[in-house]
């Protein structure tokens, strides 16, 4: 599918934690440069003006963000007394509005290969 973004493609997931209404998740391991590939491709669809497609094992859910977005940035570390490693993280949000007056209009339309 042209412009969509391939998660498997790139990531090969590790597992899907949750999909459920209004929300799909994914979590895996790569490497720093994946990483970099991934956000790169997930901004020229953001730069394009149009939808955003993620399609993850089977799954594909289209987004149309609409302006203005709100963007989160978190940087975070997390240590314990006695651990040996702190648990440090990035987090990135992306976050707008769209129009919805019934629960229907308000909730992510997943596509799932095959259907």
């Amino acid at each position: 599918m042209p412009g969509s973004w391939d998660l498997p493609a790139v990531f090969n997931c590790v597992r899907v934690s949750r999909l459920r209404m209004g929300e799909l998740e994914t979590e895996a391991q790569r490497t720093r440069a994946e990483v970099a590939t991934y956000l790169r491709e997930l901004a020229d669809q953001l730069d394009g003006d149009g939808a955003v497609t993620l399609e993850l094992g089977g799954q594909r859910v289209t987004l149309d963000p609409t302006e203005p977005i709100t963007f989160k940035l978190e940087g975070e570390s997390d240590w314990t007394e006695g651990d040996t490693e702190a648990k440090q993280s990035i987090e990135f949000e992306l976050v707008w509005w769209r129009d919805a007056t019934t629960p229907e209009e308000g909730q992510l339309q997943v596509e799932r290969d095959g259907a």
